[in-house]
């Protein structure tokens, strides 16, 4: 089965970069299997964790995620746009597969009131 906290299906965004040289977004399902009382996904070998904190008015125009990462925003919210003007929503409990190295990247919008605390966790593989 795959859900969340709130029994609704567990999922990431995963940002990328297409053939096409643009970013682009995939849901993904995350695919959970029995483990005793709990269910669990696969392994992802990280290579460490990263604490941010972004101002509620951030703009980080055109660019490409550092390194394969997962960011997963705890509290505000953000906008991200990849180049062919597809925008996704970023709030809390949000998790994101940034692996657009390449092309033309994307756009960070801070929106609301409220700082975006996130957690960046790079993947090692």
């Amino acid at each position: 089965m795959e859900r969340g906290p709130g029994g609704e299906a567990m999922q990431y965004i995963r940002m990328y970069a297409g053939d096409d040289g643009q970013t682009h977004f995939e849901d993904v399902q995350i695919e959970l299997s029995a483990n005793g009382s709990s269910e669990t996904s696969k392994l992802f070998n990280g290579a460490g964790i990263i604490f941010r904190t972004s101002p509620a008015d951030q703009l980080v125009d055109w660019h490409h995620a550092p390194r394969r990462q997962f960011v997963i925003t705890l509290s505000g919210e953000a906008e991200v746009e990849g180049a062919n003007g597809e925008k996704r929503h970023i709030g809390p409990g949000t998790i994101l597969l940034a692996e657009d190295l390449t092309g033309k990247g994307h756009i960070t919008r801070g929106l609301g009131t409220q700082e975006r605390v996130s957690l960046f966790i790079p993947l090692s593989d």
